[in-house]
């Protein structure tokens, strides 16, 4: 993100995403549909949050008002076409990426939390 609220290109993303996966270490925290296979081929283990609806929004909610370090702005309002995102990931979104688990399960660690609950981290997870 700029501080502008617009991205970086397609391009200069997709570098940027290339330099991290060459890394023998790395964490991509979010969704990013359109480079989501490639960030599941290139991994050992994935977390996905397949979390309610209402559980989402009130996360957003949570975070409005606050700094947060990978955002160069402060959200002031949860904005209706997020808010429209949120509520339609689980018919649009969701079967894309359990379609994707489902074929790069081999070879990695999958862990899929219905709760906050949880994802607390425990044992089996802080070795990953």
């Amino acid at each position: 993100h700029r501080a502008d609220k617009t991205n970086i290109s397609r391009e200069d993303f997709d570098e940027r995403l290339g330099e991290i996966l060459c890394r023998d270490e790395w964490i991509i925290d979010g969704n990013y549909s359109r480079t989501l296979e490639r960030r599941m081929e290139a991994c050992d283990g994935i977390f996905l949050f397949d979390l309610p609806v209402d559980v989402c929004i009130e996360g957003v909610l949570s975070r409005i008002g606050k700094k947060r370090p990978d955002m160069p702005w402060i959200e002031t309002e949860l904005e209706s076409e997020f808010e429209r995102e949120i509520r339609e990931f689980g018919s649009k979104n969701l079967p894309e990426i359990y379609r994707l688990l489902d074929k790069y399960k081999d070879g990695r660690r999958v862990f899929i939390f219905k709760s906050r609950d949880e994802a607390v981290l425990d044992e089996t997870v802080s070795k990953m």
